[in-house]
Protein backbone atom coordinates (compact mmCIF):
# COMPACT_ATOMS: atom_id res chain seq x y z
CA UNK A 1 0.00 0.00 0.00
CA UNK A 2 1.62 3.24 -1.16
CA UNK A 3 0.50 6.88 -1.23
CA UNK A 4 1.64 8.96 -4.18
CA UNK A 5 2.70 12.58 -3.91
CA UNK A 6 2.21 15.06 -6.73
CA UNK A 7 5.62 14.22 -8.21
CA UNK A 8 4.47 10.67 -8.87
CA UNK A 9 6.77 9.17 -6.21
CA UNK A 10 5.12 6.52 -4.03
CA UNK A 11 5.53 6.88 -0.27
CA UNK A 12 4.45 4.29 2.28
CA UNK A 13 1.55 5.90 4.19
CA UNK A 14 2.89 4.57 7.51
CA UNK A 15 6.02 6.67 6.99
CA UNK A 16 3.74 9.65 6.41
CA UNK A 17 1.87 8.76 9.61
CA UNK A 18 5.13 8.70 11.60
CA UNK A 19 6.17 12.01 10.07
CA UNK A 20 3.02 13.94 11.00
CA UNK A 21 2.80 12.31 14.43
CA UNK A 22 6.20 13.68 15.48
CA UNK A 23 5.01 17.28 15.59
CA UNK A 24 1.51 16.44 16.77
CA UNK A 25 2.72 14.43 19.77
CA UNK A 26 5.15 17.21 20.63
CA UNK A 27 2.40 19.86 20.46
CA UNK A 28 -0.19 17.93 22.50
CA UNK A 29 2.47 17.11 25.09
CA UNK A 30 3.09 20.82 25.59
CA UNK A 31 -0.53 21.38 26.67
CA UNK A 32 0.17 19.51 29.94
CA UNK A 33 3.94 19.11 30.36
CA UNK A 34 4.35 22.55 31.98
CA UNK A 35 1.63 22.05 34.62
CA UNK A 36 3.82 20.48 37.30
CA UNK A 37 6.66 22.90 36.61
CA UNK A 38 4.70 26.07 37.47
CA UNK A 39 6.13 26.48 41.01
CA UNK A 40 9.66 26.11 39.61
CA UNK A 41 8.95 28.59 36.80
CA UNK A 42 7.47 31.09 39.27
CA UNK A 43 10.44 30.81 41.62
CA UNK A 44 13.01 31.05 38.83
CA UNK A 45 11.41 34.13 37.24
CA UNK A 46 10.55 35.95 40.52
CA UNK A 47 6.77 35.74 40.16
CA UNK A 48 3.85 34.17 42.00
CA UNK A 49 2.33 30.83 41.02
CA UNK A 50 -0.92 32.64 40.11
CA UNK A 51 0.99 34.86 37.70
CA UNK A 52 2.79 31.82 36.30
CA UNK A 53 -0.54 30.16 35.38
CA UNK A 54 -0.62 32.52 32.41
CA UNK A 55 2.10 30.28 30.96
CA UNK A 56 -0.67 27.69 30.56
CA UNK A 57 -3.55 30.04 29.75
CA UNK A 58 -1.70 31.98 27.03
CA UNK A 59 -0.82 28.75 25.22
CA UNK A 60 -4.39 27.41 25.36
CA UNK A 61 -5.88 30.72 24.16
CA UNK A 62 -3.67 31.07 21.08
CA UNK A 63 -3.96 27.34 20.40
CA UNK A 64 -7.76 27.48 20.42
CA UNK A 65 -7.86 30.46 18.05
CA UNK A 66 -5.76 28.77 15.35
CA UNK A 67 -7.40 25.31 15.55
CA UNK A 68 -10.57 26.06 13.54
CA UNK A 69 -8.64 28.23 11.04
CA UNK A 70 -6.32 25.43 9.90
CA UNK A 71 -8.47 24.43 6.92
CA UNK A 72 -8.81 28.03 5.75
CA UNK A 73 -5.09 28.77 6.00
CA UNK A 74 -4.33 25.50 4.17
CA UNK A 75 -6.57 26.62 1.32
CA UNK A 76 -5.04 30.10 1.36
CA UNK A 77 -1.32 29.25 1.14
CA UNK A 78 -1.23 25.47 0.68
CA UNK A 79 -1.36 22.77 3.34
CA UNK A 80 2.30 21.70 3.20
CA UNK A 81 3.58 25.28 3.31
CA UNK A 82 1.27 26.16 6.20
CA UNK A 83 2.14 22.96 8.08
CA UNK A 84 5.88 23.54 7.77
CA UNK A 85 5.44 27.18 8.81
CA UNK A 86 3.59 26.02 11.94
CA UNK A 87 6.24 23.42 12.81
CA UNK A 88 9.00 25.99 12.33
CA UNK A 89 7.19 28.60 14.46
CA UNK A 90 6.48 26.02 17.18
CA UNK A 91 10.12 24.88 17.24
CA UNK A 92 11.64 28.37 17.30
CA UNK A 93 9.18 29.61 19.95
CA UNK A 94 9.96 26.51 22.06
CA UNK A 95 13.61 27.49 22.00
CA UNK A 96 12.71 31.05 22.99
CA UNK A 97 10.54 29.74 25.85
CA UNK A 98 13.48 27.74 27.16
CA UNK A 99 15.71 30.82 27.05
CA UNK A 100 13.14 33.34 28.38
CA UNK A 101 14.71 35.69 30.98
CA UNK A 102 11.40 36.91 32.44
CA UNK A 103 7.81 35.76 32.88
CA UNK A 104 6.49 38.38 30.43
CA UNK A 105 8.76 37.17 27.66
CA UNK A 106 7.94 33.54 28.48
CA UNK A 107 4.20 34.27 28.15
CA UNK A 108 4.73 36.05 24.81
CA UNK A 109 6.76 33.10 23.55
CA UNK A 110 4.05 30.69 24.74
CA UNK A 111 1.51 32.67 22.70
CA UNK A 112 3.70 32.19 19.61
CA UNK A 113 4.11 28.51 20.51
CA UNK A 114 0.33 28.10 20.74
CA UNK A 115 -0.16 29.82 17.36
CA UNK A 116 2.37 27.48 15.76
CA UNK A 117 1.03 24.39 17.51
CA UNK A 118 -2.70 25.00 17.10
CA UNK A 119 -2.88 23.85 13.48
CA UNK A 120 -0.64 20.80 13.84
CA UNK A 121 -3.37 18.47 15.15
CA UNK A 122 -6.05 19.09 12.48
CA UNK A 123 -3.57 19.24 9.58
CA UNK A 124 -1.89 16.02 10.71
CA UNK A 125 -5.30 14.37 10.92
CA UNK A 126 -6.30 15.62 7.45
CA UNK A 127 -3.02 14.35 5.95
CA UNK A 128 -3.51 10.94 7.58
CA UNK A 129 -7.10 10.61 6.37
CA UNK A 130 -6.07 11.39 2.78
CA UNK A 131 -2.92 9.21 2.83
CA UNK A 132 -4.80 5.97 3.60
CA UNK A 133 -7.59 4.29 1.64
CA UNK A 134 -10.96 4.42 3.37
CA UNK A 135 -10.81 0.83 4.66
CA UNK A 136 -7.43 1.52 6.34
CA UNK A 137 -8.34 4.84 7.93
CA UNK A 138 -9.28 3.19 11.23
CA UNK A 139 -5.66 2.14 11.73
CA UNK A 140 -4.48 5.60 10.65
CA UNK A 141 -6.71 7.24 13.24
CA UNK A 142 -5.41 4.76 15.83
CA UNK A 143 -1.86 6.00 15.21
CA UNK A 144 -3.03 9.61 15.44
CA UNK A 145 -5.08 8.86 18.55
CA UNK A 146 -2.10 7.35 20.36
CA UNK A 147 -0.38 10.71 20.20
CA UNK A 148 -3.39 12.87 20.99
CA UNK A 149 -4.70 10.80 23.92
CA UNK A 150 -1.45 9.41 25.38
CA UNK A 151 0.47 12.71 25.32
CA UNK A 152 -1.73 14.52 27.90
CA UNK A 153 -1.45 11.47 30.19
CA UNK A 154 2.34 11.23 30.20
CA UNK A 155 2.88 15.01 30.02
CA UNK A 156 2.76 15.69 33.79
CA UNK A 157 5.00 12.69 34.53
CA UNK A 158 7.58 13.71 31.93
CA UNK A 159 7.40 17.34 33.00
CA UNK A 160 7.91 16.39 36.66
CA UNK A 161 10.88 14.14 35.86
CA UNK A 162 12.62 16.76 33.70
CA UNK A 163 11.96 19.54 36.22
CA UNK A 164 13.16 17.48 39.20
CA UNK A 165 16.30 16.16 37.52
CA UNK A 166 17.33 19.01 35.21
CA UNK A 167 15.51 22.34 34.78
CA UNK A 168 12.05 23.50 33.75
CA UNK A 169 13.67 25.09 30.67
CA UNK A 170 14.32 21.63 29.20
CA UNK A 171 10.59 20.89 28.92
CA UNK A 172 10.65 23.42 26.06
CA UNK A 173 14.15 22.86 24.69
CA UNK A 174 13.54 19.14 24.02
CA UNK A 175 11.15 20.23 21.23
CA UNK A 176 14.01 21.59 19.09
CA UNK A 177 15.47 18.31 17.71
CA UNK A 178 11.99 16.81 17.26
CA UNK A 179 10.85 19.90 15.34
CA UNK A 180 13.95 19.87 13.14
CA UNK A 181 13.41 16.18 12.28
CA UNK A 182 9.72 16.83 11.57
CA UNK A 183 10.56 19.70 9.19
CA UNK A 184 13.12 17.59 7.31
CA UNK A 185 10.77 14.61 6.84
CA UNK A 186 7.82 16.83 5.93
CA UNK A 187 9.78 18.61 3.20
CA UNK A 188 10.78 15.26 1.69
CA UNK A 189 7.61 13.19 2.07
CA UNK A 190 4.48 15.36 2.31
CA UNK A 191 2.76 16.98 -0.69
CA UNK A 192 -0.49 18.83 -1.19
CA UNK A 193 -3.32 17.00 -2.98
CA UNK A 194 -4.08 18.32 -6.47
CA UNK A 195 -7.47 19.81 -5.55
CA UNK A 196 -5.92 21.80 -2.70
CA UNK A 197 -3.05 23.08 -4.88
CA UNK A 198 -5.53 24.47 -7.39
CA UNK A 199 -7.60 26.12 -4.66
CA UNK A 200 -4.58 27.66 -2.96
CA UNK A 201 -3.42 29.34 -6.16
CA UNK A 202 -6.76 30.74 -7.29
CA UNK A 203 -6.66 33.51 -4.66
CA UNK A 204 -8.95 34.04 -1.70
CA UNK A 205 -10.44 37.08 -0.02
CA UNK A 206 -9.37 37.53 3.60
CA UNK A 207 -12.38 37.74 5.96
CA UNK A 208 -10.97 40.12 8.56
CA UNK A 209 -14.25 40.51 10.47
CA UNK A 210 -14.68 36.75 10.78
CA UNK A 211 -11.07 36.35 11.95
CA UNK A 212 -11.50 39.12 14.50
CA UNK A 213 -14.77 37.82 15.94
CA UNK A 214 -13.44 34.26 16.17
CA UNK A 215 -10.18 35.32 17.84
CA UNK A 216 -11.96 37.59 20.31
CA UNK A 217 -14.64 35.00 21.16
CA UNK A 218 -12.29 32.04 21.67
CA UNK A 219 -9.69 34.05 23.59
CA UNK A 220 -12.35 35.41 25.96
CA UNK A 221 -13.87 31.95 26.40
CA UNK A 222 -10.53 30.37 27.31
CA UNK A 223 -9.75 33.14 29.82
CA UNK A 224 -13.23 32.72 31.35
CA UNK A 225 -12.76 28.97 31.75
CA UNK A 226 -9.17 29.10 33.01
CA UNK A 227 -9.58 31.97 35.48
CA UNK A 228 -13.26 31.56 36.48
CA UNK A 229 -12.86 29.59 39.70
CA UNK A 230 -9.82 31.58 40.78
CA UNK A 231 -11.85 34.82 40.48
CA UNK A 232 -15.13 33.44 41.93
CA UNK A 233 -16.76 33.20 38.49
CA UNK A 234 -19.57 35.71 38.03
CA UNK A 235 -18.79 37.36 41.33
CA UNK A 236 -15.91 38.96 39.41
CA UNK A 237 -16.52 41.87 37.03
CA UNK A 238 -13.53 40.70 34.96
CA UNK A 239 -15.01 37.22 34.41
CA UNK A 240 -18.45 38.67 33.61
CA UNK A 241 -16.85 40.95 31.02
CA UNK A 242 -14.89 38.08 29.46
CA UNK A 243 -18.00 35.86 29.36
CA UNK A 244 -20.07 38.56 27.63
CA UNK A 245 -17.31 39.20 25.08
CA UNK A 246 -17.02 35.43 24.45
CA UNK A 247 -20.78 35.11 23.91
CA UNK A 248 -20.97 38.11 21.56
CA UNK A 249 -17.86 37.06 19.64
CA UNK A 250 -18.84 33.39 19.16
CA UNK A 251 -22.48 34.05 18.29
CA UNK A 252 -21.38 36.86 16.01
CA UNK A 253 -18.82 34.77 14.12
CA UNK A 254 -21.33 31.94 13.54
CA UNK A 255 -23.97 34.33 12.15
CA UNK A 256 -21.39 36.15 10.03
CA UNK A 257 -19.66 33.05 8.64
CA UNK A 258 -22.95 31.44 7.61
CA UNK A 259 -23.43 34.35 5.18
CA UNK A 260 -19.97 34.13 3.59
CA UNK A 261 -19.14 32.25 0.37
CA UNK A 262 -15.59 31.54 1.59
CA UNK A 263 -15.84 31.44 5.41
CA UNK A 264 -12.75 31.17 7.59
CA UNK A 265 -14.64 28.47 9.54
CA UNK A 266 -17.28 26.46 7.69
CA UNK A 267 -20.02 26.09 10.32
CA UNK A 268 -22.34 24.69 7.63
CA UNK A 269 -20.57 21.38 8.15
CA UNK A 270 -22.52 21.02 11.41
CA UNK A 271 -25.64 20.48 9.27
CA UNK A 272 -24.19 17.02 8.63
CA UNK A 273 -25.85 15.04 11.44
CA UNK A 274 -23.07 12.47 11.81
CA UNK A 275 -20.39 15.14 11.95
CA UNK A 276 -22.36 17.34 14.37
CA UNK A 277 -23.12 14.52 16.82
CA UNK A 278 -19.57 13.15 16.58
CA UNK A 279 -18.19 16.63 17.29
CA UNK A 280 -20.47 16.92 20.36
CA UNK A 281 -19.27 13.49 21.52
CA UNK A 282 -15.64 14.56 21.01
CA UNK A 283 -16.32 17.65 23.16
CA UNK A 284 -17.52 15.40 26.00
CA UNK A 285 -14.58 13.03 25.49
CA UNK A 286 -12.19 15.98 25.91
CA UNK A 287 -14.21 17.12 28.95
CA UNK A 288 -13.86 13.80 30.79
CA UNK A 289 -10.32 13.00 29.58
CA UNK A 290 -8.75 16.26 30.74
CA UNK A 291 -10.89 16.55 33.89
CA UNK A 292 -10.01 13.04 35.09
CA UNK A 293 -6.34 13.50 34.16
CA UNK A 294 -6.33 16.57 36.40
CA UNK A 295 -8.41 15.07 39.23
CA UNK A 296 -6.50 11.88 39.97
CA UNK A 297 -3.00 13.40 40.45
CA UNK A 298 -4.44 16.21 42.60
CA UNK A 299 -6.23 13.63 44.78
CA UNK A 300 -3.09 11.52 45.14
CA UNK A 301 -0.80 14.47 45.93
CA UNK A 302 -3.04 16.54 48.22
CA UNK A 303 -4.78 13.80 50.21
CA UNK A 304 -2.44 10.81 50.05
CA UNK A 305 0.88 12.67 50.03
CA UNK A 306 2.19 11.26 46.73
CA UNK A 307 5.02 13.08 44.97
CA UNK A 308 4.44 14.45 41.47
CA UNK A 309 6.52 11.63 40.04
CA UNK A 310 4.71 8.88 41.96
CA UNK A 311 1.27 10.24 41.03
CA UNK A 312 2.41 10.36 37.42
CA UNK A 313 3.37 6.69 37.66
CA UNK A 314 -0.22 5.90 38.66
CA UNK A 315 -1.38 7.45 35.37
CA UNK A 316 1.37 6.10 33.11
CA UNK A 317 0.13 2.48 32.82
CA UNK A 318 -3.16 3.92 31.53
CA UNK A 319 -1.24 5.64 28.75
CA UNK A 320 0.44 2.35 27.86
CA UNK A 321 -2.94 0.62 27.74
CA UNK A 322 -4.20 3.25 25.29
CA UNK A 323 -1.11 2.86 23.11
CA UNK A 324 -1.53 -0.93 23.01
CA UNK A 325 -5.32 -0.91 22.58
CA UNK A 326 -5.69 1.64 19.80
CA UNK A 327 -4.22 -0.55 17.02
CA UNK A 328 -6.62 -3.27 18.17
CA UNK A 329 -9.50 -0.79 17.90
CA UNK A 330 -8.32 0.18 14.42
CA UNK A 331 -8.48 -3.51 13.45
CA UNK A 332 -11.92 -3.99 15.04
CA UNK A 333 -13.31 -1.15 12.92
CA UNK A 334 -13.08 -3.48 9.93
CA UNK A 335 -15.28 -5.99 11.79
CA UNK A 336 -17.64 -4.00 14.03
CA UNK A 337 -19.77 -0.88 13.47
CA UNK A 338 -18.12 2.16 15.13
CA UNK A 339 -21.12 3.03 17.31
CA UNK A 340 -20.89 -0.29 19.18
CA UNK A 341 -17.19 0.25 19.88
CA UNK A 342 -18.01 3.72 21.23
CA UNK A 343 -20.77 2.34 23.45
CA UNK A 344 -18.42 -0.35 24.79
CA UNK A 345 -15.74 2.27 25.46
CA UNK A 346 -18.18 4.58 27.25
CA UNK A 347 -19.37 1.76 29.51
CA UNK A 348 -15.84 0.55 30.32
CA UNK A 349 -14.50 4.05 30.99
CA UNK A 350 -17.55 4.87 33.15
CA UNK A 351 -16.94 1.70 35.15
CA UNK A 352 -13.38 2.87 35.83
CA UNK A 353 -14.62 6.30 36.95
CA UNK A 354 -17.25 4.75 39.22
CA UNK A 355 -14.48 2.59 40.70
CA UNK A 356 -12.60 5.82 41.50
CA UNK A 357 -15.78 7.13 43.13
CA UNK A 358 -15.35 4.37 45.74
CA UNK A 359 -11.85 5.52 46.72
CA UNK A 360 -11.17 6.47 50.32
CA UNK A 361 -8.22 7.89 52.22
CA UNK A 362 -6.71 4.43 52.59
CA UNK A 363 -6.72 3.52 48.89
CA UNK A 364 -3.48 1.82 47.85
CA UNK A 365 -1.26 2.42 44.80
CA UNK A 366 -2.37 -0.70 42.92
CA UNK A 367 -6.10 0.04 43.31
CA UNK A 368 -5.67 3.62 42.05
CA UNK A 369 -3.55 2.45 39.13
CA UNK A 370 -5.98 -0.31 38.08
CA UNK A 371 -8.94 2.08 38.17
CA UNK A 372 -7.05 4.42 35.84
CA UNK A 373 -6.09 1.51 33.57
CA UNK A 374 -9.75 0.51 33.33
CA UNK A 375 -10.81 4.05 32.47
CA UNK A 376 -7.99 4.39 29.91
CA UNK A 377 -8.90 1.09 28.25
CA UNK A 378 -12.36 2.55 27.63
CA UNK A 379 -10.90 5.78 26.23
CA UNK A 380 -8.99 3.75 23.63
CA UNK A 381 -12.34 2.58 22.20
CA UNK A 382 -13.66 6.13 21.83
CA UNK A 383 -11.26 8.33 19.92
CA UNK A 384 -10.85 6.31 16.72
CA UNK A 385 -14.51 5.24 16.20
CA UNK A 386 -15.76 8.78 16.91
CA UNK A 387 -13.44 10.16 14.23
CA UNK A 388 -14.47 7.39 11.85
CA UNK A 389 -18.15 8.30 12.22
CA UNK A 390 -17.38 12.01 11.92
CA UNK A 391 -15.44 11.79 8.66
CA UNK A 392 -17.39 8.97 6.97
CA UNK A 393 -19.58 11.43 5.06
CA UNK A 394 -17.25 14.46 4.85
CA UNK A 395 -16.05 15.31 1.31
CA UNK A 396 -12.27 15.37 0.99
CA UNK A 397 -12.13 19.07 0.08
CA UNK A 398 -13.83 19.81 3.44
CA UNK A 399 -11.48 17.60 5.45
CA UNK A 400 -9.27 20.45 6.66
CA UNK A 401 -12.22 22.40 8.05
CA UNK A 402 -13.72 19.25 9.58
CA UNK A 403 -10.54 18.26 11.43
CA UNK A 404 -10.14 21.83 12.71
CA UNK A 405 -13.66 21.90 14.16
CA UNK A 406 -13.54 18.49 15.82
CA UNK A 407 -10.12 19.16 17.37
CA UNK A 408 -11.36 22.53 18.62
CA UNK A 409 -14.33 20.76 20.22
CA UNK A 410 -12.01 18.38 22.06
CA UNK A 411 -9.74 21.17 23.29
CA UNK A 412 -12.60 23.41 24.42
CA UNK A 413 -14.13 20.35 26.08
CA UNK A 414 -10.86 19.80 27.93
CA UNK A 415 -10.72 23.40 29.16
CA UNK A 416 -14.38 23.24 30.20
CA UNK A 417 -13.85 19.94 32.02
CA UNK A 418 -10.92 21.25 34.04
CA UNK A 419 -12.77 24.50 34.89
CA UNK A 420 -16.02 22.84 35.92
CA UNK A 421 -14.38 20.04 37.92
CA UNK A 422 -12.15 22.55 39.74
CA UNK A 423 -15.25 24.51 40.70
CA UNK A 424 -17.12 21.34 41.66
CA UNK A 425 -14.27 20.28 43.94
CA UNK A 426 -14.21 23.62 45.75
CA UNK A 427 -17.98 23.91 46.15
CA UNK A 428 -18.57 20.29 47.19
CA UNK A 429 -15.70 20.47 49.70
CA UNK A 430 -17.42 23.47 51.30
CA UNK A 431 -20.75 21.63 51.26
CA UNK A 432 -19.43 18.48 52.93
CA UNK A 433 -17.41 20.46 55.45
CA UNK A 434 -20.50 22.46 56.47
CA UNK A 435 -22.46 19.21 56.83
CA UNK A 436 -19.81 17.30 58.78
CA UNK A 437 -18.88 20.14 61.11
CA UNK A 438 -22.40 19.97 62.58
CA UNK A 439 -21.34 16.74 64.31
CA UNK A 440 -18.28 18.34 65.94
CA UNK A 441 -20.03 19.72 69.00
CA UNK A 442 -19.64 18.98 72.71
CA UNK A 443 -23.13 17.44 72.59
CA UNK A 444 -22.01 14.72 70.19
CA UNK A 445 -20.98 11.58 72.14
CA UNK A 446 -18.90 10.27 69.23
CA UNK A 447 -16.99 13.56 68.90
CA UNK A 448 -16.48 13.86 72.66
CA UNK A 449 -15.15 10.31 72.80
CA UNK A 450 -12.78 10.90 69.81
CA UNK A 451 -11.58 14.16 71.34
CA UNK A 452 -10.92 12.55 74.71
CA UNK A 453 -9.12 9.59 73.15
CA UNK A 454 -6.91 11.82 70.99
CA UNK A 455 -6.10 14.11 73.94
CA UNK A 456 -5.20 11.11 76.09
CA UNK A 457 -2.86 9.80 73.39
CA UNK A 458 -1.12 13.20 73.21
CA UNK A 459 -0.76 13.34 77.01
CA UNK A 460 0.95 9.94 77.00
CA UNK A 461 3.43 11.42 74.50
CA UNK A 462 4.39 14.23 76.86
CA UNK A 463 1.92 17.05 76.15
CA UNK A 464 0.24 18.92 78.99
CA UNK A 465 -3.51 18.53 79.42
CA UNK A 466 -4.20 22.02 77.98
CA UNK A 467 -1.89 21.47 75.02
CA UNK A 468 -3.35 18.04 74.37
CA UNK A 469 -6.92 19.40 74.33
CA UNK A 470 -6.03 22.14 71.82
CA UNK A 471 -3.95 19.82 69.62
CA UNK A 472 -6.68 17.16 69.67
CA UNK A 473 -9.24 19.67 68.36
CA UNK A 474 -6.84 20.71 65.60
CA UNK A 475 -6.16 17.11 64.59
CA UNK A 476 -9.85 16.22 64.41
CA UNK A 477 -10.61 19.35 62.38
CA UNK A 478 -7.80 18.42 59.99
CA UNK A 479 -9.36 14.97 59.62
CA UNK A 480 -12.71 16.63 58.88
CA UNK A 481 -11.13 18.75 56.13
CA UNK A 482 -9.52 15.69 54.52
CA UNK A 483 -12.80 13.76 54.68
CA UNK A 484 -14.66 16.71 53.15
CA UNK A 485 -12.16 16.92 50.29
CA UNK A 486 -12.33 13.14 49.82
CA UNK A 487 -16.12 13.27 49.47
CA UNK A 488 -15.78 16.12 46.95
CA UNK A 489 -13.43 13.98 44.82
CA UNK A 490 -15.93 11.11 45.04
CA UNK A 491 -18.70 13.42 43.80
CA UNK A 492 -16.54 14.59 40.91
CA UNK A 493 -15.70 11.06 39.75
CA UNK A 494 -19.41 10.16 39.90
CA UNK A 495 -20.30 13.17 37.72
CA UNK A 496 -17.68 12.26 35.09
CA UNK A 497 -18.90 8.65 34.97
CA UNK A 498 -22.52 9.76 34.56
CA UNK A 499 -21.55 12.15 31.74
CA UNK A 500 -20.07 9.26 29.77
CA UNK A 501 -23.16 7.10 30.31
CA UNK A 502 -25.36 10.01 29.17
CA UNK A 503 -23.51 10.05 25.82
CA UNK A 504 -24.67 6.51 24.92
CA UNK A 505 -28.14 7.55 23.63
CA UNK A 506 -26.46 9.95 21.15
CA UNK A 507 -24.97 6.96 19.35
CA UNK A 508 -28.42 5.84 18.20
CA UNK A 509 -29.10 9.20 16.52
CA UNK A 510 -26.01 8.88 14.32
CA UNK A 511 -26.65 7.46 10.87
CA UNK A 512 -25.30 3.95 10.67
CA UNK A 513 -21.66 3.67 9.59
CA UNK A 514 -20.76 0.07 8.90
CA UNK A 515 -17.40 -1.68 9.34
CA UNK A 516 -14.80 -0.48 6.80
CA UNK A 517 -14.02 -3.67 4.91
CA UNK A 518 -13.41 -1.89 1.64
CA UNK A 519 -13.24 1.57 0.07
CA UNK A 520 -16.26 3.79 0.64
CA UNK A 521 -17.41 6.07 -2.15
CA UNK A 522 -17.93 9.64 -1.01
CA UNK A 523 -20.87 11.58 -2.42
Amino acid sequence: MQASNNTGVSVNPWIIALTVMLATFMEVLDTSVANVALPHIAGSLSSTVDEATWVLTSYLVSNAIVLPLSGWFSSLIGRKRFYMTCVALFTVSSMLCGLAPSLTILILCRILQGIGGGALQPISQAILVESFPRHKQGMAMAVYGMGVVVAPVIGPTLGGWITDNYSWRWIFLINIPVGALSLTLTSLLIWDPVYLVRKAWKGMKVDYLGLGLLSLGLASLEITLDDGQKNDWFGSNFIVTMAVIALVGLVGVVLWELRQKEPVVDFRMLQNRNFMLSTATMFLLGFVLYASTMLLPVFLQTLLGYTAMRSGLVLSPGGLVIAVSMPLVGFLLSKVAPRWLVIFGLCLSSFGLFHMAHFDLDVDYRTAMMARVMQSAGLAFLFVPINTMAFATVPREKMGSATGLINLARNIGGSSGIAIVTTLLARRTQFHQARLVGDMTPFSPAYAQALAGTAHMLVTRGASAAQAAAQAQGMLYGMLQRQSAMLAFVDSFWVLGIIFLAVIPLMFFIKKVGPHKGPVVME
